[in-house]
């Protein structure tokens, strides 16, 4: 079921007059600390302190989140996971839906959170994320959610490096070294400590915990687990599931899931958690790849513990095609489908590179929103939004499915902006991988698909998605890992632009943070009228195709 513009503003209405407003006041800056027992090094905090609070709010409510920025680079933050109806211009992706905010200026991200959840706040520009500027977002239900519950526990899993992401992506993008370079030496942390040095995590018996686990690392996966505990799957990426009973989950980058564990009868013993940290294109290493932290489940204080058996074949993962959307919406019909196929390519530039269907993303000057909303008619023509936006308009509350292929050996986890999709089907590449991609079976949801907003496309797999593009704006489509984000794996949906035209306005002190750095908010993506670039960097091309 999808509404109209005039209802979804109407129900914003309503639920503002619900809810509380929620200040929260970021000063972005730069802070020295050791988080993995390897020696300071420069990271991005907020307030002076890293790691930076988790923000709570409760659906209905009004986050108002003044960003101050004391670096020397423009930031912006991005909500990951709110659909931002109504508001596409909040969502905080710089250079697609805003200009990021100048050294020494600020601005206040204000909008009505509409929806309950497990999300998260990252930082949309030159990928601070990676160096620190990151904390969960949790929404409550406003009343009873769906399902039952006694206490909520929030576990964050994070990556870190011994050296910064502009580092990471200089050695990575310099044609003069070798490609790839070397795997840097990642830690993990938890709620934003050393993994090593955990909090315990209390159970009282009988009780029903909701765990709300959230990977914001910009490489590595985390599986979690708590031997000899039964776990239910609820939520994944702010989405209510059908209870599912599972024993571990594997979280990709900037995936979320919550499960409700109940707690033994006794305290009579404690337990473990488990919460290892892997990448499986990175070789194994033992004590570094994979790193595996233990935590303590403490029922009673000097109660013996627990010691957990190893995984074994009958270990159940939570897997995605197996879930099923509570709300029961079945797989919706398509309108138009779009084939997307991933690659790595030596470029022109002498640099590596990922694209899809050949494109290689580069961010415009002119934010791609404030195309949309400026050029009339012309908003609808693609060519508009620049040869490296990868813009892709789409008709209003017309039912997209994504056919995503991946014929290379690593792995990508997908982030649509501004929605939630259908996972309908994995299944093999069949002859755009090598001769043994065609061993993947064809994997199709049984029934209700779930519908998240992060997926992972597997080596020599493809998986097909479904949406409704019932929320016009400027959405990203992008990889996760950052380091394939910053090699250009991302693209950009336009979506409903003459909706949006007559719907949205861009506020002043925004299209100010523009201002303040000389880059026009009309014309296209150089600034400039018609089809003419002019300003642009020249785009670069294939020379020899990698996968």
């Amino acid at each position: 079921m999808w509404m109209s513009v005039p209802v979804i503003l109407t129900l914003l209405q309503a639920l503002a007059v619900l809810g509380r407003r929620v200040v929260v006041n970021w000063d972005v800056g730069y802070v020295d600390i050791d988080r993995d027992g390897y020696g300071s090094r420069r990271a991005i905090g907020v307030n002076g302190v890293l790691p930076i609070p988790p923000v709570r709010v409760t659906v209905g409510d009004t986050l108002a989140l003044t960003v101050h920025n004391s670096l020397n680079l423009t930031t912006s933050i991005h909500a990951h996971g709110l659909f931002q109806k109504g508001t596409n211009y909040m969502d905080g992706a710089a250079s697609t839906t805003q200009c990021g905010i100048p050294p020494g200026s600020q601005f206040t991200y204000e909008y009505v959170v509409q929806q309950a959840g497990t999300f998260w706040l990252h930082a949309h520009d030159h990928h601070q994320n990676v160096d620190g500027l990151r904390t969960p977002l949790v929404v409550y239900d406003r009343g009873s959610p769906p399902v039952k519950y006694d206490e909520d526990i929030l576990l964050s899993f994070e990556d870190w490096y011994t050296e910064t992401f502009t580092e990471r992506v200089r050695i990575t993008l310099d044609p003069s070294l070798p490609f790839p370079p070397p795997h840097g030496i990642g830690f993990g942390l938890i709620n934003g400590i050393n993994g090593n040095l955990t909090k315990p995590i209390h159970f009282q018996p009988g009780r029903t915990y909701r765990l709300r686990l959230i990977n914001m690392s910009s490489t590595r996966w985390f599986q979690f687990s708590l031997p000899g505990h039964a776990m239910r799957v609820i939520e994944i990426d702010g989405m209510y599931t059908e209870p599912l009973d599972v024993d571990g989950v594997d979280i990709a980058p900037a995936q979320r899931y919550s499960v409700l564990v109940t707690a033994h009868s006794t305290s009579s013993y404690n337990y473990h958690f488990n919460a290892t940290m892997y990448a499986t294109f990175i070789p194994v290493e033992p004590g570094l790849s994979p790193r595996i932290f233990i935590g303590d489940i403490i029922y009673q204080q000097g109660a013996p513990f627990v010691q957990p058996s190893s995984y074994d074949d009958s270990f159940i993962w939570a897997n995605d095609i197996n879930l099923h959307a509570l709300d029961q919406e079945p797989a919706l019909p398509v309108d138009r489908s779009l084939e997307l196929v991933i690659g790595i390519s030596l470029y022109s530039t002498g640099q590596h590179l990922v694209h899809f269907n050949n494109i290689t993303y580069a961010p415009p000057i002119t934010p791609t929103l404030y195309t949309a909303l400026g050029m009339g008619n012309m908003a609808m023509d693609e060519q508009v939004y620049g040869p490296q936006a990868h813009a892709i308009v789409l008709k209003h509350n017309e039912v997209i499915e994504l056919v995503i292929y991946n014929p290379e050996d690593a792995l990508h986890p997908l982030h649509l902006h501004g929605h939630t999709f259908q996972i309908t089907e994995y299944g093999p590449t069949n002859g755009l991988g090598p001769n043994n991609a065609t061993a993947f079976p064809v994997v199709k949801n049984n029934g209700i698909p779930a519908k998240r907003d992060t997926v992972v496309v597997q080596p020599y797999q493809y998986v097909r998605l479904r949406f409704r593009a019932n929320n016009p704006g400027v959405w990203m489509l992008r990889c996760h890992m950052d380091i394939h984000f910053a090699m250009g794996m991302a693209l950009t949906f336009i979506e409903a632009p003459e909706v949006l035209q007559k719907t949205q306005k861009v506020p002043p002190d925004m299209l100010e943070l523009c201002a303040k750095q000389g880059v026009k908010t009309t014309g296209n993506a150089a600034g400039n009228q018609g089809l003419n670039f002019t300003g642009l960097p020249p785009v670069p091309t294939i020379v020899l195709r990698e996968a």
